[in-house]
C-alpha cells in the first residue's frame, strides 16, 4: 500500500484522455494530403465509419499496462505461461508471487487461447493471459488467425465476464516475431469489430504500447477509429484490402468455394452483378449442395421418408444458422447473468463447463437470447470432451427451465454436443428435481440418462474434479457448508 499522502503509482484510466479527445492534439494532421484527389470520387462507404460511440472507447497510453487502474489488463506469454518478456515481468514483479502460484493451477494456455487469472496486488482486478502465435512467413495464414483468435477471445472473455474495461499489451512479442505493422492491423480491426458487433457492456477498450510501438498505433488507428466523418474519408484508400470478414477474421480467398447457378453456363458480365451477390450463391442452389430437388426433399421429410444422411445434413444446416445468429446478435445482457462459464479440468483432464441454475431468472430473460447464448460459449468448448456441472443449489420456481425448452436445445445443439458430453454433474439435487430429470431423459432425449450423476455435497463433486479447477460460487460454498 502506497504510505499515506504518496502518490499511487497506478493509472487511472479515467484521467486518460481518449482516443476522440486526441483529434488535433501533439500537432497530428489527418492524412487528407494523401487522398485529396480522391475524395469527390468515392462511390462506396467505408468499412470502418465514424462511430463516435465506439471512438470515445479507445485509448491510447503510452507506459506499462500493469499500472493500468482497469477491470482487466492483458499479460502476452508462452504456452507455459512462464515467458520472460518485459511486459510479463513488469505485471509478475506488481501482481506478487501468488500470481505465479495461479497460473500453475491452469496448466498453460494454447496459442489463440485466453485465460483468466485475479490481479492480486494489481489495480487490476483480472489479468488476462494469452500466447501470441511465432510468426513465419511460410505460414502467415495459420499466424494470422491465431493472432485473431488471440484478440477476439480476450474481448469474448470481457463482455462474458462484464468487463467495463480492458487494457491490452502489444501480444505479439519480439521473441515471437511477428511484424509490428502486420499485427496491429488485426488487432484494432479484431477489436473494431466486436465493439460493433458485442461490446455494448465494454466502456474502454487500452492499448498500450511502447514509445517505439506509439507512431504505428497512432498512424493505424485513424484507418479503424475514424475520429470524423474528414477523418473517415481521408483514410478510406489507405484501409488494406484484407480486411477480415464480419467479425475481423483473417479471410482465405483460395478456400473459398463459388459454384455458379447454372454450371457449365457462361455468365453474364452485367456489372450490376456484385461479390456480395457471388458470394451469395455458394450453397443456394441445390446442385452446390449435391442433394437434388429441394422441393422433393421437404415432401420427404414431411412423410418422414427422409435418408439419416439427408436429415443428418438438413441439422447440420439448421444449427449452423443458429450459430451465425448467437454469433452476430448482442448477448452481453445474458453474459452478465454468470450463468453459464467455463472454468479448470476435472481428474481426466477434459475441459469443465459450470451451469448456476439460481442465475436464470426464466420469467425475466429472453429465453431464445439464452439458447443462442449456450450455443456461442459451448460451441468450441464441445470440438473435444468436456463435463457440465449443474448447480442446482436453492433454485426457486422461477429459476425452472422449461422441459419444452431444454428439449428444444437439445434438438437444435450439434452432434458433437451430445456426443463429447461425458458426464453431467447434478449439485444438490432435491427429490423434485431428480423426477424431473428422470423424465425428461427417459422420454425426452436419448443417450443422456446414464451421463447424469447426482451428487449430494461439494465432497462428492471433489472426487471428480479438484477444487483449484473450479470456480463455485460463494452462495453454493455457503450452503454446502451449512447442510454438511
Amino acid at each position: 500500500m502506497d504510505p499515506l499522502g504518496a502518490r499511487s503509482q497506478f493509472v487511472d484510466i479515467q484521467s486518460l484522455p481518449t482516443w476522440q479527445q486526441q483529434l488535433g492534439e501533439d500537432g497530428e494532421k489527418t492524412p487528407l494530403d494523401q487522398s485529396d484527389s480522391l475524395l469527390s470520387q468515392q462511390a462506396f462507404p467505408s468499412p470502418f465509419p465514424f462511430r463516435p460511440d465506439i471512438s470515445s472507447k479507445i485509448i491510447l497510453f503510452t507506459g506499462d499496462v500493469a499500472l493500468l487502474n482497469c477491470t482487466s489488463i492483458v499479460n502476452t506469454s508462452n504456452e507455459s505461461l512462464n515467458d520472460k518478456n518485459p511486459v510479463s515481468d513488469n505485471i509478475h514483479q506488481l501482481a506478487g508471487p501468488e500470481l505465479r502460484d495461479e497460473l500453475l493451477k491452469l496448466k498453460g494456455c494454447r496459442t489463440g487461447e485466453a485465460k483468466l487469472t485475479k490481479g492480486f496486488n494489481l489495480a487490476a482486478r483480472f489479468i488476462i493471459h494469452t500466447v501470441g502465435p511465432k510468426y513465419k512467413a511460410k505460414y502467415r495464414t495459420a499466424a494470422e488467425s491465431s493472432l485473431y483468435s488471440c484478440y477476439r477471445n480476450i474481448m469474448q472473455l470481457a463482455a462474458e465476464q462484464s468487463m467495463a474495461s480492458v487494457g491490452f499489451c502489444v501480444v505479439s512479442t519480439t521473441k515471437r516475431g511477428y511484424p509490428l505493422e502486420d499485427a496491429t492491423h488485426i488487432a484494432l480491426r479484431t477489436v473494431r469489430r466486436f465493439l460493433e458487433n458485442h461490446g455494448n457492456s465494454v466502456e474502454a477498450v487500452v492499448f498500450t504500447v511502447s514509445d517505439t510501438e506509439e507512431p504505428v498505433y497512432k498512424r493505424l488507428l485513424p484507418l479503424y477509429y475514424p475520429r470524423s466523418e474528414e477523418e473517415e474519408a481521408a483514410c478510406l484508400p489507405l484501409i488494406p484490402a484484407d480486411i477480415g470478414n464480419s467479425e475481423g477474421e483473417p479471410v482465405v480467398p483460395e478456400r473459398q468455394i463459388r459454384i455458379a447457378e447454372k454450371p457449365g453456363t457462361l455468365e453474364d458480365d452485367s456489372e450490376e452483378e456484385s461479390l456480395e451477390s457471388d458470394l451469395g450463391q455458394v450453397g443456394n442452389h441445390a446442385f452446390a449442395r449435391m442433394e437434388g430437388d429441394v422441393d422433393k426433399q421437404r415432401k420427404q421429410i414431411l412423410q418422414g421418408q427422409m435418408s439419416e444422411a439427408a436429415m443428418q445434413k438438413q441439422h447440420q444446416r439448421n444449427y449452423n444458422r443458429w450459430l451465425c445468429r448467437a454469433r452476430a446478435e448482442d448477448l452481453s445482457d445474458v453474459a452478465a447473468l454468470k450463468a453459464l462459464y467455463q472454468t479448470g479440468v476435472d481428474m481426466c483432464g477434459r475441459t469443465v463447463m459450470v451451469l448456476v441454475g439460481r442465475n436464470i431468472p426464466v420469467t425475466l430473460i429472453d429465453l431464445e437470447k439464452a439458447l443462442l447464448y449456450f450455443i456461442h460459449v459451448m460451441d468450441h468448448i464441445t470440438v473435444k470432451e468436456y463435463v457440465m456441472v449443474y448447480f442446482h443449489t436453492l433454485t426457486g420456481e422461477h429459476n425452472h427451465l422449461d422441459s419444452d425448452f431444454l428439449k428444444n436445445l437439445y434438438d437444435i445443439v450439434d452432434t458433437k454436443f451430445k456426443k463429447n458430453l461425458k458426464a453431467f454433474y447434478f449439485v444438490h439435487p432435491t427429490f423434485r428435481s431428480k423426477v424431473s430429470t428422470w423424465f425428461f431423459t427417459t422420454f425426452s432425449v436419448s443417450g443422456m440418462k446414464e451421463k447424469v450423476r447426482y451428487l449430494d455435497n461439494l465432497h462428492q463433486l471433489f472426487t471428480c474434479i479438484k477444487p483449484e479447477q473450479i470456480d463455485i460460487p460463494p452462495f453454493v460454498l455457503e450452503y454446502d457448508a451449512r447442510v454438511s
